[in-house]
């Protein structure tokens, strides 16, 4: 019994002391750094904006300082040329935004949708707080929401996989239906919005199913004055159909035959899949979003170093 369940284990759900080794792997993913490139939609490299930066000083004006910075105040009441001194913020707000909803309790190739998304996490807490930046993070299902307030340190990594892992959206009890809250991914969209400091890095791990355009109200005001990130996590079964045959699907809840030896419906299937790529593709073009796309069947850390930029960057679809 021991073993059937160790088995289960970061297949359909995870396990915290898997999420805590990743930190390992995650010095090799700079994401937080200034100098970063990442996949943009679009198929081009941009850099992120990098940390903020805050004021310092006020001094005498020097010959090459820009004019723009004069510090207006300070000249008027000393009768002499100031200038405003900035300097790089220490610390960054980051923010991971996790969906766990029903929906992402899916897969056919090494792990649930959710354990993927969870993993990515994991990865990138590991690396904000490795880069000296400040983690928070939003996680939520149906009918759960749990969030932290972005803190620095080890200590924030640990505090924000043990609230991923201690979710409801992981009970062993049989599933509720989603269409409680149909509006839970809006809903947590906004509220992402009202804990978003300026200057933040968003990173939004889901299927993204649930985007409509009041979802694409709350990411535009978002990328005003973040950089944000979209994490498309999907699974090989969604995209393309398996080979001819009669298959049988269930979400726990329900049952879904699908035949997958008619041509037509294989081409329907898989152009449902192309449409919802697209749209979430076209929204990231218009709103300057990046867009990073992994599949359960792929290479995770690989996948996402490549995405990022830190190899070259080949075409994935």
């Amino acid at each position: 019994m021991e073993e059937i369940l160790e088995t289960g284990d970061d297949i359909v759900r995870v396990r915290q002391s898997s999420l805590i080794g990743l930190n390992r792997e995650a010095s090799s993913i700079p994401l937080i750094s200034n100098s970063v490139k990442a996949h943009k939609a679009g198929g081009y490299l941009s850099a992120f904006r990098g940390r903020g930066m805050e004021f310092h000083e006020s001094r005498l004006y020097q010959p090459g300082d820009d004019i723009r910075a004069i510090d207006w105040r300070v000249t008027a009441r000393s009768g002499k040329t100031h200038t405003k001194v900035y300097r790089e913020e220490r610390e960054r707000p980051v923010l991971l935004w996790v969906d766990l909803q029903q929906s992402m309790f899916f897969g056919t190739r090494n792990y649930y949708k959710s354990v993927l998304a969870s993993k990515l996490a994991a990865l990138l807490a590991w690396s904000s707080v490795q880069h000296g930046d400040r983690l928070g993070g939003l996680i939520f299902s149906e009918h759960e929401h749990i969030e932290s307030r972005p803190k620095g340190g080890k200590a924030a990594a640990l505090h924000f996989i043990q609230q991923l892992v201690a979710h409801s959206a992981w009970s062993d009890e049989a599933p509720q239906p989603p269409d409680e809250n149909p509006d839970s991914g809006l809903q947590a969209l906004n509220r992402l919005r009202q804990v978003a400091r300026p200057g933040s890095l968003i990173v939004l791990i889901s299927d993204f199913r649930f985007l409509n355009e009041s979802c694409r109200i709350h990411l535009a005001q978002l990328a005003r004055h973040n950089d944000v990130v979209l994490l498309f996590t999907h699974d090989p079964l969604e995209r393309e159909l398996p080979p001819a045959g009669q298959y049988r699907l269930t979400d726990g809840v329900s049952e879904l035959a699908i035949d997958s030896a008619d041509r037509a419906s294989r081409q329907q299937y898989h152009q449902r899949f192309s449409n919802h790529y697209q749209s979430i593709e076209q929204l990231c073009n218009q709103l300057q979003l990046f867009l990073i796309d992994i599949s359960t069947a792929d290479d995770m850390l690989e996948s996402l170093k490549t995405a990022l930029g830190l190899r070259r960057i080949r075409n994935r679809r």
